[in-house]
């Protein structure tokens, strides 16, 4: 049998705020903020991806597997050419490549032929596929998206904010247009 473990019990102090004021003592004060923006930020991705494992481990899906999935719903007609999902999940070719393999050796997704370039092939989403993504969305949202772990005003300061980030990084284009969610 195994054994879970209990969740960590909460620090006395904030880790990453003694490190911000580590940073300030040894002379590093102009960087320091910074320091504990990115440190925060990737915490939280850590908690984060905590939870959506969580829901997502049961139904044998990794967070990529399910983003996959999750995409290729939204397609008409269910079908992307793995570039173009490779692109629009902002990740390397070979991480779609593994998601693939995986998907299909589980018969939720199939490679087939791109009907006008030979040089091309579509990753198509299976009835099992959409099925698995649909009871996964369905959990996700129930216990992870809706309550993240902040207010909605704050939630909505977060995506503003992490927005910009994104934008400034050259992660998307709008032509000057604002993004708004």
């Amino acid at each position: 049998m195994i054994e879970l473990m209990s969740p960590p019990a909460p620090l006395p102090l904030d880790p990453i705020e003694e490190a911000h004021r580590q940073w300030t003592k040894h002379g590093w004060s102009d960087v320091a903020d910074g320091m504990a923006a990115v440190t925060s930020v990737m915490r939280a991705q850590q908690i984060m991806m905590a939870r959506v494992e969580e829901v997502l481990k049961p139904l044998g899906l990794t967070f990529a597997r399910y983003e996959l999935l999750t995409l290729l719903t939204f397609t008409r007609s269910g079908a992307l050419p793995m570039a173009k999902a490779s692109a629009r999940l902002q990740v390397h070719p070979t991480s779609v490549t593994n998601a693939v393999d995986r998907l299909e050796k589980a018969e939720l997704v199939r490679r087939v032929p791109h009907p006008s370039d030979r040089r091309a092939t579509l990753i198509e989403i299976s009835d099992a596929g959409r099925a698995l993504a649909l009871e996964a969305t369905e959990m996700l949202n129930s216990k992870v998206f809706a309550h993240p772990g902040l207010q909605q005003d704050k939630l909505e300061q977060l995506v503003t904010i992490l927005t910009e980030l994104r934008k400034t990084a050259g992660d998307f284009d709008t032509g000057g247009a604002p993004t708004k969610w």
